[in-house]
């Protein structure tokens, strides 16, 4: 019998936790996805590579964190419409 979309997510949840159990640097497994990202961000300021590699880590940086602000915000609305509030 094939399984529901919420029993594949609840198997593959469980899955997740057994092998982050199984890790025993946690950092080092994610580290080639953190550089991946960073590295993202650093083409995305600097096309060309004109900057200087500091600056250039700088404004990746807070490229990155004006990423991650918009993705709270694109959840914190979606919560708002889950309840069905209007919070302003």
């Amino acid at each position: 019998m094939p399984l529901t979309p919420s029993e594949r997510s609840l198997r593959a949840r469980a899955a997740a936790h057994a092998s982050w159990a199984n890790t025993a640097d946690p950092s080092a497994r994610t580290a080639p996805a953190r550089r991946a990202a960073l590295d993202r961000f650093e083409r995305e300021v600097d096309p060309d590579g004109t900057l200087s590699p500091a600056e250039r880590r700088r404004r990746a940086e807070h490229l990155r964190k004006a990423h991650m602000h918009g993705l709270a915000l694109k959840s914190a609305q979606a919560r708002r419409r889950a309840r069905g509030g209007d919070d302003g």
